[in-house]
């Protein structure tokens, strides 16, 4: 009958800490979504922790895995429009990023110094995460604070990761003071909670400084216009549907190019076909750009020369008389949209993820030229900081990201990319122009203010539209520690952790 009890009551704990694992990832999952909720990031691993408090080894790894694969599944719900295969395998894969961060809290929940070294864990998980098989740097915890330009400004000296970095800290501060309150030890909760206080008002007042010293250098400016045509996924490569496609964009293109733009740009692929292999889209979209006398960035796939079943992603920049100026061909390509990573030892994994199309990367950075250099990002090229970073150290004194996120639906997809973006242009202090081809298409300033948008009633996404603002160029180009220095703040995470890691292999020995 103990027995019998002992094992109701285990039970009943365990589906306590299961609820608490799901409550985490709801929240957390709700920090990424459209209902401007980015204020629960900050303690959504509150249950999270309690949930692994006491626990084994394989116990916190199999809670962990489980609050990382809801909240995958969650907040990247969109991914099902595409493939539910690949939206659950995607999410199986990253949960095991949360299951190694329980391991990481089983083994260092112990003492303050151990905030620090979690937080530290929980960066270099998303950096691996990040670059690991192409890379899937989605919805980075940083990512979460996008709208929150007072804390997001030190990403210009530790890149997104130093936010991601503060939002976990303050998570688990939070869940130390709670269980210290609750075993009546509230005094010595009071130190560590007030150094990482103190840590996030020199945040705050370090984000308040660079907005309020920005908003008085004077600058110089480029207008540039984006183009959101908004052409459903299912026609794009429709034979019968390229002559309105590209009357679509001519007649945007008219319509904007009365605001006298230095730059028109269209969205990524926004020409329905391979413009250096079909003779009548390129006297089309020639065209467009005499007509309106008007420098005009198009995106367009380009079949290579010697392969003819090889395509490129690319960009062209045409002249205001029609000529090609420069193409950029997309170096970092889409792992499991434009590439299927591990291929080769898993054939298999093609039939599940479905690639758009045989792509090939370029083979160099590219540098447009117009009044102010430029580089060009393409699709989901903004989500890696080495990308924009490398770009600016070449002299972009802006970026522009094309893309078509059209496959996801109505979602937060667009959102959550944009997010990216916003990152990219802090870490640089470089304008961002996004240009969209179902949204979210916007300008965004290099504090990430997004100042202008594609919008009509009130939506920003599936809409038809065109918008035209002033993009301010700094006289002169200067580099952030983040440019110049790049992941400084990784190697740092880093060398806590295996500091650590070494000291717990110590003490043991």
């Amino acid at each position: 009958m103990v027995a019998v009890r002992n094992i109701k009551n285990a039970a009943e704990r365990m589906n306590k800490r299961i609820l608490l694992i799901v409550l985490s990832a709801v929240i957390l999952a709700l920090a990424f979504s459209s209902f401007n909720l980015q204020f629960l990031a900050w303690f959504a691993f509150v249950p999270f922790f309690f949930a692994l408090e006491g626990k084994t080894k394989l116990q916190s790894f199999s809670l962990a895995y489980l609050c990382g694969f809801l909240f995958f599944t969650l907040s990247m719900y969109w991914l099902s429009h595409v493939t539910i295969a690949g939206w659950v395998i995607l999410s199986l894969y990253q949960a095991l990023y949360f299951g190694i961060f329980g391991l990481a809290f089983f083994y260092f929940s112990k003492t303050f110094i151990s905030y620090f070294t979690l937080s530290a864990a929980w960066v270099v998980l998303e950096y691996i995460r990040s670059h690991i098989g192409g890379g899937i740097g989605w919805n980075l915890l940083g990512y979460s604070q996008y709208k929150n330009l007072p804390v997001i400004q030190i990403a210009d000296i530790t890149g997104a990761w130093g936010v991601s970095f503060l939002v976990m800290l303050m998570s688990i501060t939070i869940y130390a003071a709670i269980k210290m309150i609750k075993k009546h030890h509230s005094k010595t909760i009071i130190v560590p909670t007030f150094i990482v206080l103190i840590l996030s008002i020199s945040t705050l007042c370090y984000g308040y400084f660079v907005i309020t010293s920005f908003s008085k250098i004077k600058q110089s400016s480029i207008k540039i216009s984006v183009v959101q045509g908004n052409i459903p996924q299912q026609n794009k490569w429709d034979e019968k549907f390229k002559n309105e496609i590209i009357d679509t964009y001519k007649n945007l293109t008219i319509q904007v190019s009365e605001h006298k733009p230095d730059l028109i740009i269209w969205p990524e692929t926004a020409v329905p076909g391979a413009l250096n292999h079909k003779e009548e889209l390129m006297y089309q979209v020639r065209g467009i750009a005499k007509r309106t006398k008007t420098n005009l960035l198009v995106g367009a796939p380009m079949i290579g020369e010697q392969y003819s079943d090889k395509y490129y992603n690319s960009a062209i920049l045409f002249s205001g008389s029609g000529d090609i100026l420069t193409r950029y061909d997309k170096l970092h390509l889409v792992a499991f949209g434009e590439f299927v990573p591990f291929e080769d030892n898993l054939p298999f994994l093609r039939n599940i993820f479905p690639p758009v199309g045989n792509f090939a990367s370029g083979g160099e950075y590219t540098i447009f030229k117009l009044p102010t250099d430029f580089g060009v990002l393409i699709c989901f090229e903004d989500i890696f900081p080495e990308l924009a970073r490398e770009l600016v150290k070449k002299g972009a004194n802006f970026i522009t990201t094309i893309t078509n996120d059209a496959w996801f639906g109505k979602t937060c997809a667009a959102y959550q990319h944009a997010a990216a973006s916003v990152f990219r242009a802090v870490e640089n202090r470089r304008p961002f122009i996004r240009s969209a081809n179902t949204g979210f298409s916007c300008f965004i300033d290099k504090t990430g203010k997004i100042y202008a948008k594609v919008s009509k009633n009130g939506e920003d996404l599936f809409i038809q539209g065109m918008e035209t603002a002033f993009v301010n160029i700094d006289k002169y180009k200067t580099f952030t520690i983040y440019t110049k220095y790049g992941n400084v703040f990784i190697l740092f995470c880093a060398i806590m952790l295996v500091g650590n890691i070494t000291k717990r292999i110590f003490l043991t020995i």
